[in-house]
């Protein structure tokens, strides 16, 4: 692995909007950084639901669908079981300096502001905050409800950024893959990795 490599572990859950996930999936590994992917049960349903992706069971055969999904051979892509409690996200010693969860359900929002730790992706997610390292949340909910609300200033005074699926439209976007980049443009902006899927505000 390239010393200069950036780090990130990407986790899915069952919210609505699992092409942000993939395309900042791609994003990633396209700037050859090291992703290590978490998926939840729900997710495998909504990116099946979704979009023409159907991930196989297993590690393993997930990583190559997912490889072969993103059309890079940059970059290094690891997939994590969800009880997988020996991955290197599970620990302090081990974990990226960065997470996100895209798309964030409210209920991993709840589980991760309560500490709950069930499952890896809850771990990953308490191994950030217990670490003090970047860990950014893209919640795909409407309306919220004061609970949601709750949990989102708790989190955020916690440090954590909460970004949610809510795309601009001052880039003048003539299709769906247009929005879905304005969302995965600003993740990555708050990642520090490079981006030219649009245009800053103020940029001719």
């Amino acid at each position: 692995m390239s010393e200069t490599r950036q780090r990130v572990t990407l986790a899915f859950t069952g919210a609505s909007g699992a092409p942000y996930g993939l395309r900042l999936l791609r994003c990633l590994l396209a700037a050859d950084c090291e992703v290590f992917v978490i998926l939840s049960k729900a997710a495998r349903v909504v990116i099946g639901m979704e979009t023409d992706l159907a991930l196989p069971a297993g590690t393993g055969k997930a990583e190559a669908a997912l490889r072969d999904f993103a059309g890079t051979d940059k970059g290094r892509l690891v997939v994590c079981g969800l009880e997988q409690w020996t991955a290197p996200v599970a620990s302090g010693s081990g974990a990226p300096a960065s997470m996100v969860v895209c798309p964030c359900s409210t209920g991993t929002l709840s589980a991760i502001a309560s500490g709950a730790s069930d499952n890896l992706i809850e771990r990953a997610a308490d191994v950030a905050l217990k670490e003090r390292r970047q860990l950014i949340l893209v919640p795909r909910e409407s309306p919220f409800s004061a609970i949601h609300l709750e949990n989102m200033l708790k989190l955020a005074r916690l440090g954590v950024t909460i970004l949610p699926a809510a795309p601009g439209f001052y880039h003048r976007p003539e299709s769906v893959d247009d929005l879905v980049d304005f969302v995965v443009a600003r993740i990555l902006d708050q990642l520090g990795v490079p981006q030219t899927l649009v245009k800053r505000w103020g940029e001719e």
